[in-house]
């Protein structure tokens, strides 16, 4: 099944503003937006979950880790690629965004941490335990941050099942980013 790739000039009424939004925060429209633009509502939600990600206490480094955590598990082969440039835009370190690509640990025990939890949370549905949690603060994050990495799975979970459902092209500015999750296997 295909799922329509809008433009501005062809998309639905409502959407037209946050497909504008979209091109005023990345330069272009990507094409998961453009993919969203069907239903407006969603690429609505999705923006303003997105800017609003973009003031939490959570750096710019963090914030991306987050994401390219959920994207790592959710599998998201569009997400990866795009979280990708932006991660290098943060200035994390190409061996932690090799980490991240693999779901392997960060170098950083702090954002390493953040990881861990961000991929507790996905894995228990959001029932982490006591013991994931406060691991989560010894590594520094305070209570509004635990709902900040919320916010960012959110997010995730707009653009990766989108992904999934409607087999988003790839953009050709992040063609050089292209992954697929690696196969882990087990130690014997």
């Amino acid at each position: 099944m295909s799922f329509p790739l809008f433009e501005e000039d062809n998309a639905p009424e409502a959407s037209r503003e946050w497909l504008a939004k979209a091109k005023q925060n990345f330069g272009m429209i990507p094409n998961v937006e453009k993919v969203m633009a069907l239903s407006p509502q969603l690429l609505a939600g999705y923006t303003f979950m997105w800017d609003g990600f973009g003031t939490t206490s959570l750096s710019d480094v963090e914030r991306q880790v987050v994401y390219l955590t959920a994207n790592y598990e959710n599998e998201c082969t569009y997400c990866v690629p795009w979280h990708t440039i932006l991660a290098e835009k943060a200035g994390i370190s190409q061996k932690d965004i090799e980490a991240l690509r693999s779901g392997t640990a960060l170098s950083d025990a702090k954002l390493d941490a953040l990881s861990i939890f961000t991929r507790s949370l996905i894995a228990n549905r959001g029932k982490v335990s006591h013991g994931q949690l406060q691991a989560f603060f010894d590594a520094g994050y305070r209570d509004a941050q635990a709902l900040e990495v919320i916010l960012g799975l959110a997010i995730k979970l707009i653009s990766n099942y989108t992904n999934s459902i409607a087999g988003t092209p790839l953009d050709k500015e992040a063609e050089s980013k292209r992954w697929v999750k690696p196969l882990i296997r087990e130690k014997k």
